[in-house]
């Protein structure tokens, strides 16, 4: 039997929140604020986070690759990821040209 497609299943609720803040341009630079979740799973991905991030302000060329893997390792715990650069949003990616 062939399972249904993703589209149609119906999304677990997220299992958590984390926030990753910017805190600037002296160490430590990061972070990781929740708003509900459970602890122990909080803390686990807390800790992987920062140990990507642990020296990297946001303009190092570094944290553009570990951000998305951030991103990736949320999406399979199924978390909510909020990231305060302290800059809005369209000012984060550098002008092309």
């Amino acid at each position: 039997m062939i399972p249904p497609p993703a589209e149609q299943q119906t999304p677990e609720p997220p299992r958590g929140h984390i926030r990753m803040v910017y805190l600037g341009p002296v160490a430590p630079h990061w972070e990781v604020e929740s708003e509900f979740g459970e602890r122990a799973l909080i803390e686990e991905f807390r800790l992987r986070a920062l140990a990507r991030l642990v020296l990297l302000p946001p303009h190092d060329p570094q944290f553009r690759r570990n951000r998305e893997r951030i991103v990736r390792d949320a999406e399979r715990e199924n978390l909510l990821l909020e990231w305060d650069l302290g800059i809005p949003e369209d000012e984060e990616q550098p002008a092309q040209g």
